[in-house]
């Protein structure tokens, strides 16, 4: 069995620390989360020389181990804490070559823990077009330690990186600073008070809230060294000690790193003058979102058509080769129908994931968050929750956890009670699947009426969060605000690696987190709809076809049998004219005759299958809520579909699919099923302006996410504030989407 060493990789924000990740691990690598922390952690697998493996994981990002939010105060912890099993062989600093000052301020204190440290200076392909020289050698002496010069882009220095990680006993552990200059006699009584300790590693304990160490926090406190600080004395010499690391940083820097200032000069000031202007700034952002939308609804047309085609080819050959029953039933209309109904939408998520990352990629997401700080302003949120706000645009759960790095605890708190309002990529398929129902085709400055209401919606639900702020700002009476500081990378071209990386990742994490309770709600929802207690569910068949003898079919079949008949006689006739030897004159009524059973035999097939619907036990359970929903505009069966979606919004989808499929022909498409779907009192189609809107703005505004929730109690802990969202938000949504619906009825 080849051994495996832990790898911590840390590094500052926009470093190329994930790029760094990606090329170690490929693909061998998966994300979850830390235990008993709601915070992101990547972790993934590399191969070294001599059959070793290393078990990369990626921290979060942090500009020093003097942490201000408890995402930071991960690295710390796991750095101290010698008992954790991840806790690292060899860690790995990953620095930006432009940016190398500021980055070796964390590699000057991860060192001085006495951990194997190796240096990556990243980005080493914009050297000579900065016009920065480095002098490689001497900067490995003076900082002890050995550097990789690594390009992502051009994947250079990958080699010689994993044969540093793999070589890492040869690397020395000793300090760089020396701190106990800052304070001699403090730090002289504390290494008397623990004498087996080490200093450094017991000033982040008593500075920083944390308590992974051979000695705890609590014993520091019963046994304090003479001479302990007030906490402001302490903020005072952590100011010293960076103070002093940036002098030994400085001396060495003088030495092996050179800039010519000339070479150094580019675009990006003129660039950043046009995408980050106050006027020209957000219009130039709009114009970016609308295309992205518009680019959702055109690529992804042919890869959900072939999805839509596969799943209805997969559940008729189920059908069709599998003996009857109750489990081919079950597979056929419950498992592949739920399912379905939510993967023909992964074409336009990856899509919407592409774009972000691509945005990311290219350096402008940091620009668009310095333009929003300046919005956020006046609704009482700074730019720093701006991070979390578009981050909700994928997923309002990892949103939610990236409000760790605000520091108030009121301004934290208002961020994340309206995260909800963002429209995170759950809804989507939602989104879609309605507008393509009752939203009519054309457009308009050659973008489409769709993909205007889709950034319609968008914008709606941003505008409900800062309005939503703004309102939370005077309730809770928020004093102070924390400053917003965001760093400004360099533009460069997307690497497209990245990208695929982001984009399978986010898409892949999105389907099984959604299928996982789609699975388990589609076949719950099978069985309710398959099955009832009633004599008119056991006696359907003959009711039915008692009912259609005496009075005929309903509107809507009648009207269908009637066109499709036409259509068919239609064909036949022209096939006469253009063929002497097609279907002769008296065989044409035969044939349309033939066709017309065939079509009643389908009508009655489907009239039974919706009153055996109407009267199982999900039929009975939508009738109880008809009542309260049907002020919006919906029927029964959209309430099911509403009730079950708190589990998650993207379950709406599928349990519309499950619902509609249960008995009905397979190749029928959930949207085509729903586009069917009648007024029983006035015959007309269900699902029209009025009711489609209702439907949007009800899911624009809906808190329909249990795990949203779950994380929101976890964070604030205390069950209080997730049932204000929880009220607050459902109560709102159900008024908007009554108003829109009287109004546009």
């Amino acid at each position: 069995m080849s051994k495996q060493i832990n790898v911590a990789l840390i590094g500052n924000p926009n470093t190329g620390k994930t790029s760094v990740f990606n090329a170690l691990t490929g693909l061998k690598q998966k994300v979850g989360n830390y235990p008993g922390i709601t915070v992101e952690k990547k972790e993934g697998i590399c191969k070294l020389p001599r059959g070793v493996k290393a078990h990369i994981l990626d921290l979060p990002g942090t500009y020093s181990l003097n942490t201000t939010s408890l995402d930071e105060s991960v690295a710390v912890e796991l750095l101290l804490n010698k008992n954790d099993k991840d806790h690292p062989d060899v860690a790995v600093v990953i620095s930006d070559v432009e940016n190398l000052k500021r980055n070796l301020l964390l590699f000057t204190q991860v060192k001085d823990l006495n951990i194997p440290a190796i240096l990556v200076i990243n980005m080493a392909d914009r050297m000579s077009r900065k016009g920065i020289s480095l002098d490689v050698p001497l900067l490995e002496e003076k900082l002890d330690t050995k550097i990789a010069l690594v390009s992502t882009r051009k994947g250079t220095g990958i080699e010689r990186l994993r044969e540093l990680i793999g070589d890492y006993r040869s690397l020395s552990a000793e300090k760089n600073v020396d701190i106990a200059p800052i304070a001699p006699e403090y730090f002289r009584n504390l290494k008397q008070t623990f004498p087996k300790q080490d200093i450094y590693k017991l000033w982040l304990v008593i500075t920083q809230d944390v308590n992974f160490m051979p000695i705890e926090k609590k014993l520091i406190e019963e046994r304090p060294p003479v001479g302990i600080k007030s906490k402001s004395e302490l903020k005072r010499l952590q100011q010293k000690e960076t103070i002093l690391r940036y002098q030994f940083i400085n001396g060495i820097l003088k030495e092996t790193y050179k800039v010519d200032p000339a070479a150094a000069k580019g675009l990006r000031a003129s660039i950043d003058k046009i995408l980050m202007h106050r006027i020209f700034g957000y219009l130039i952002f709009l114009m970016i979102l609308l295309l992205i939308f518009q680019a959702i609804y055109s690529w992804s047309e042919y890869p959900m058509d072939m999805i839509d085609v596969f799943f209805a080819s997969a559940s008729q050959w189920v059908k069709t080769n599998f003996p009857g029953g109750v489990f081919t039933d079950l597979i056929a209309e419950g498992i592949l129908a739920g399912i379905g109904g939510v993967v023909i939408f992964i074409p336009q998520i990856a899509f919407l994931f592409l774009f972000i990352s691509l945005l990311e990629e290219t350096g402008y997401m940091s620009r668009v968050v310095f333009l929003m700080d300046r919005l956020m302003r006046p609704f009482g949120l700074s730019g720093k929750s701006v991070v979390p706000l578009m981050s909700g645009t994928a997923c309002a759960i990892p949103a939610i956890m990236a409000t760790r790095t605000i520091e108030n605890w009121k301004e934290r708190l208002i961020t994340i009670l309206v995260i909800p309002f963002t429209t995170c990529s759950a809804r989507l398929p939602i989104y879609l699947i309605i507008i393509a129902l009752v939203i009519p085709e054309g457009s308009l400055l050659g973008l489409s009426y769709k993909a205007l209401t889709l950034l319609s919606l968008y914008l709606i639900g941003f505008a409900a969060s800062v309005l939503s702020a703004m309102l939370l700002d005077k309730i809770m009476n928020l004093k102070g605000r924390s400053f917003f500081v965001v760093e400004m990378p360099n533009y460069k071209f997307p690497l497209l690696k990245n990208v695929a990386y982001t984009v399978w990742e986010k898409t892949k994490s999105f389907v099984l987190g959604a299928g996982k309770i789609i699975l388990a709600i589609s076949i719950i929802l099978w069985f309710l709809g398959s099955n009832g207690y009633s004599d008119e569910f056991r006696n359907a068949d003959k009711i039915v076809a008692e009912r259609v003898q005496e009075d005929g079919f309903s509107e809507f079949n009648t009207a269908n049998i009637a066109n499709e008949l036409s259509d068919y006689r239609s064909a036949l006739r022209d096939s006469l004219k253009s063929n002497t030897y097609a279907i002769k004159p008296a065989a044409i009524e035969d044939s349309v005759r033939s066709k017309e059973d065939a079509l009643q035999q389908q009508a009655l097939g489907q009239e039974i299958s919706s009153y055996k619907l109407e009267n199982s036990y999900i039929g009975y359970m939508g009738k109880a809520i008809e009542p309260v929903v049907q002020p919006l505009g919906y029927d029964w069966k959209i309430g099911i579909a509403v009730l079950t979606s708190f589990a998650a919004r993207e379950v709406f989808v599928g349990t519309l699919a499950t619902i509609y499929s249960v008995g009905s022909d397979v190749e029928e498409t959930i949207q085509n099923r729903m586009a069917a779907e009648t007024n029983p009192k006035t015959g007309e189609p269900l699902f029209n302006l009025a009711s489609g809107i209702s439907l949007l703005l009800f899911y624009a505004f809906a808190m329909q996410c249990m795990s949203t929730l779950a994380i929101v109690k976890r964070e604030t802990n205390s069950w209080k504030w997730p049932m204000y969202q929880l009220v607050f938000m459902s109560a709102f949504a159900y008024i908007v989407a009554l108003v829109a619906y009287q109004m546009l009825k």
